[in-house]
């Protein structure tokens, strides 16, 4: 049997740990009623299950990019399977609600190096030609675990016991975890000088604080005292992280590498991506389910269509990124982008729920458009060296923009319900469930301005930026364009 190339067993494993972590987040999402139920806790200390382990992420994501040049990937990669591995057995087995909250900030830790590193890693292994298809890799957990978790998580527990969605993580950890020990080979990006402390507290600090901050917009509003504080000092910590990393000789996080124009294009591409595509996932289920009353069930199979779509497109687009070049793509993505989301105004209260499919669909298949070129373009001119500082900072933005899509919709959504409810006899049912509809058509506008501000900054995109991940005559043409 003829032995797998090194990049393709990089991508395996890789792929493995990561459908371990997006499947449990996923998951637990179903199960959050079961958890109140369980341990007879309310929405409020509910909700830290999720929060303490976003924040946590927020203060390790950061940091990773110096740990695995400091101890080697290989071995940072295996302490995060690790350690998510372990904090998941602790999960499932916790007693009461304090011990599953502090034992979802263990699974942050583990989280938060987990994907920066393996995607230095792949980066790493494969050429900067064949990047598109590291892309594709990525593809398949990042669109597969969040069309199953739904189901799985559902599944999980109605059969057997809401602590199973936390003991699936361990076989699918020890074997990610095996196949580092059997096929990872130890590697290093540029040799790093002493930790940089007040880097990893302002880093830490600030992005939680901007996190939880976004997150109690979603829950409270913008005009909630306890946001604007939170946002406020965010900015103050931000702001000293910018200055003390652009001053320090030897910064943990390497904002200068946002100079860059395609990499920081890129971060920006990407906060417009992810703010577009998170926008649209977490109106839908709630208007499944509290507007057209479908079980949890249902609403999961219907989103499925459109992960399936993203992936489809996404090989695809991997196999003619080489020749096409990344702007007509992002350009193509985004335009799709925008004609999905603006359908998503024709749904009302009795669309044919088929007629929503096909809308997710389209908007799967600029999901994908944009995905491959997107990160393959982003990462083209960065170095092995740098390779894990700029996958921090590429997953920072990707937190930043889920979680600023979520507090912004969820706005969006009670600031447009109400306005349509005041003018709406509260006592007609008819009338209040249409204003309550209004309210989905405004929220649904936000997928749309992000989609808008995407295809604006696609001008900023050149082929021959990303010139080392074309194909050999494409990258001379290109070479030839920027000289003339």
């Amino acid at each position: 049997m003829r032995r797998l190339e090194y990049k393709w067993l990089v991508g395996i494993t890789f792929v493995l740990a990561l459908v371990m972590q997006i499947l449990d987040m996923t998951i637990l999402n179903v199960a959050l009623a079961t958890l109140g139920e369980q341990f007879e806790v309310g929405a409020g200390t509910l909700q830290w299950v999720l929060t303490s382990y976003m924040i946590s992420l927020a203060v390790f994501i950061p940091s990773s990019g110096w740990l695995s040049d400091r101890f080697g990937s290989k071995r940072t990669f295996q302490f995060a399977v690790l350690v998510f591995t372990a904090a998941s057995v602790i999960c499932g087995a916790a007693p009461g609600i304090k011990t599953l909250i502090a034992a979802r900030f263990l699974q942050g830790i583990g989280g938060g190096m987990l994907v920066p590193v393996g995607q230095a890693m792949l980066f790493r292994a494969f050429p900067a030609q064949e990047r598109a298809k590291a892309s594709a890799i990525l593809a398949i957990p990042i669109t597969a675990a969040p069309a199953l978790g739904p189901l799985l998580g559902g599944a999980l527990i109605e059969a057997a016991s809401w602590r199973w969605i936390f003991f699936i993580n361990v076989p699918v950890g020890a074997l990610a975890l095996l196949c580092s020990i059997l096929f990872l080979a130890e590697e290093r990006g540029r040799e790093p000088a002493r930790f940089d402390f007040a880097g990893f507290l302002l880093a830490g600090s600030g992005l939680a604080t901007l996190l939880f901050g976004l997150d109690r917009a979603a829950e409270l509003g913008w005009a909630n005292p306890i946001v604007w504080g939170c946002l406020a000092a965010a900015v103050l910590l931000i702001s000293g992280l910018v200055w003390r990393e652009l001053s320090a000789t030897d910064p943990m996080l390497d904002l200068r590498l946002l100079g860059n124009r395609i990499f920081g294009t890129g971060n920006l591409l990407l906060l417009c991506q992810t703010g577009a595509m998170f926008g649209v996932l977490f109106l839908v289920p709630l208007y499944l389910q509290d507007l057209r009353s479908t079980s949890a069930l249902l609403a999961g199979l219907v989103l499925m269509p459109q992960a399936l779509s993203m992936l489809l497109v996404t090989q695809l687009v991997s196999r003619v990124y080489g020749r096409v070049g990344p702007r007509r793509l992002i350009a193509g993505g985004f335009a799709v982008l925008l004609v999905s989301a603006g359908t998503f105004q024709f749904v009302d209260l009795s669309s044919s729920l088929w007629n929503l499919v096909g809308s997710l669909v389209l908007l799967g298949g600029a999901m994908g458009m944009l995905m491959t070129p997107l990160q393959t373009a982003a990462f083209a001119q960065t170095t092995g060296a740098y390779m894990g500082q700029a996958t921090s900072l590429f997953n920072v933005s990707r937190q930043v923009a889920t979680a600023l899509a979520t507090a912004v919709v969820a706005s969006a959504l009670v600031m447009f319900t109400d306005s349509a409810m005041s003018g709406a006899a509260p006592t007609d049912p008819q009338a209040v469930a249409q204003a309550r509809m209004a309210g989905f058509h405004g929220a649904f506008l936000v997928p749309v301005v992000f989609g808008v501000l995407g295809l604006l900054l696609t001008a900023r995109v050149r082929d021959a930026d990303a010139v080392a991940t074309l194909d050999r005559e494409v990258r001379t043409a290109s070479r030839s364009s920027a000289v003339d």
